[in-house]
C-alpha cells in the first residue's frame, strides 16, 4: 500500500472519473476502480440506443483505464436498489403530483452508500468521485463547498450526504475547470475521451422524455388519467389536458390548448387530476416549507440566518431568511419574490460558498 492510503474511485467511462483516477494516482493513492451499473435502459422500453454511465462500452472504458493504468477495477450490479427507491420514487412522486429530483436520491441513498459498503470491503480508506464540488470543515462538521467552475458546479445535488460520506469523500476536481479537466485528459493520453461531448439526461431517462418514460413504466396510465380539467385561479374550466402526472408546476408549453395570453402551471392537484392554470404573476411565492432536511455546516441553524436559497439546479438563487422549526422542517422567507417553486424539487441553503444544507420542497404561499 502507499503511504496515502487506498481509495475506491466511482468510474463511469466518463472524462471526469477518468481524470479524478488519473489526478489521485499521481498524488501516490492507491487506486481502486468501481462501476456501479445501476440502470438498464432496455427494459424501459424505449427505442434510443443505451447511452452513459450504465452503457455496457462505459463500463468497458472504464475497465480498459484500470488494466493501462494497473489497479483493481470492479463492476457492482445495484439495480435492484436503484429502481427500488429511485425509480420507484421518480413514479411516485410524479403521481403525487410532485416533481422529483432523481439525481439528489441516487446520490443520497444509492451511490454513497454502495460505495462506502465496497470501500470497507476492500479496505479503502477513502472514496472519490469526479463530481464538481469541495468539502469544507468548520468545527469539526464537514460540508459541501461550491466547485470553482460555476458553469459545473454540483453542489447543489450533493446536499444530502451525511457527515460519515463527507468525512470519507474526495472531489478532486472541485477546484478544477471543465477546461482543465479536457486538456488533462489529453495530456493523460485520452485524446478521444478529451474530446467527448457532456450528457445532461436522467440515466434511466436517456430520451429526456419523462412522459414517455411514466407511459412505459404504468401502461395504463394514459387512459386512467387522460381527460383532466384545467381551471384558471377563480376555480373555472379552461379546458382539458393529458392527466396531472405529465405537467410541472411553471410549464408553459405543451399545454396542448391556445390561450390568449401565456399560462402557467401554478399548482397541481391530483385527487380531482386538476391543473390550476394561471398568468406568470401568479407562480409568484415569498415563503415556502422544506422538509426532509439535511443540515451540513451546522448541527442546528443559528437563530436569524439568511442564505442564498436555490430552489433548482440552474437556479441563481434568492437571498432568505431561514427558521427551523422543532420538527425539523424549514420555514424560508424569500426577501425577493420567486417563481415556480415545485414541491419535490430540491431547496438548497448556502452560505457563500458553503452549503448549510438541504431539503425538499414541501409546498409554499404568497403571504
Amino acid at each position: 500500500m502507499t503511504s496515502k492510503g487506498r481509495i475506491l474511485v466511482a468510474m463511469s467511462g466518463g472524462i471526469d472519473s477518468t481524470v479524478t483516477a488519473m489526478i489521485l494516482q499521481e498524488q501516490g493513492y492507491e487506486i481502486v476502480g468501481i462501476t456501479m451499473k445501476t440502470w438498464d435502459y432496455a427494459t424501459s422500453g424505449g427505442d434510443r440506443k443505451e447511452t452513459g454511465c450504465c452503457s455496457l462500452d462505459s463500463i468497458n472504458d472504464a475497465r480498459q483505464v484500470a488494466v493501462e493504468k494497473g489497479f483493481h477495477h470492479f463492476i457492482v450490479d445495484i439495480r435492484e436498489e436503484f429502481g427500488d427507491y429511485v425509480i420507484d420514487n421518480f413514479v411516485d412522486e410524479y403521481l403525487a403530483g410532485r416533481t422529483p429530483n432523481p439525481c439528489v436520491l441516487c446520490n443520497t441513498h444509492i451511490k454513497w452508500e454502495a460505495l462506502i459498503k465496497r470501500a470497507d470491503a476492500l479496505g479503502c480508506d477513502y472514496i472519490a468521485t469526479g463530481h464538481y464540488a469541495r468539502i469544507g470543515e468548520q468545527d469539526g462538521r464537514y460540508f459541501i463547498q461550491r466547485a470553482v467552475d460555476l458553469n459545473k458546479d454540483q453542489s447543489y445535488v450533493l446536499w444530502g450526504l451525511s457527515q460519515e460520506c463527507l468525512k470519507r469523500s474526495m472531489f478532486p476536481l472541485g477546484g478544477m475547470t471543465k477546461p482543465e479537466v479536457r486538456q488533462l485528459a489529453a495530456d493523460y493520453g485520452y485524446i478521444e475521451l478529451s474530446q467527448k461531448p457532456e450528457s445532461f439526461e436522467i440515466c434511466f431517462v436517456p430520451d429526456n422524455d419523462y412522459r414517455g418514460f411514466l407511459k412505459r413504466r404504468l401502461p395504463d396510465l394514459a387512459d386512467k388519467v387522460d381527460g383532466g380539467t384545467y381551471v384558471n385561479t377563480e376555480g373555472k374550466v379552461i379546458g382539458t389536458h393529458h392527466g396531472y402526472p405529465f405537467y410541472t408546476v411553471g410549464q408553459r408549453k405543451g399545454l396542448g390548448k391556445a390561450f390568449l395570453e401565456p399560462m402557467y402551471v401554478s399548482e397541481i392537484i391530483p385527487e380531482t387530476n386538476t391543473i390550476v392554470l394561471g398568468r406568470e404573476d401568479d407562480l409568484i411565492r415569498n415563503r415556502m416549507m422544506v422538509g426532509g432536511v439535511n443540515l451540513m455546516k451546522y448541527d442546528k441553524l443559528p437563530a436569524g440566518i439568511e442564505s442564498l436559497t436555490k430552489i433548482r439546479y440552474k437556479d441563481t438563487g434568492v437571498m432568505s431568511e431561514l427558521k427551523q422549526l422543532p420538527d425539523g422542517r424549514i420555514e424560508v422567507s424569500f426577501l425577493a419574490n420567486v417563481k415556480g417553486v415545485a414541491p419535490g424539487q430540491s431547496a438548497v441553503f448556502y452560505e457563500g460558498e458553503d452549503v448549510i444544507g438541504g431539503g425538499i420542497i414541501q409546498g409554499s404561499s404568497k403571504n
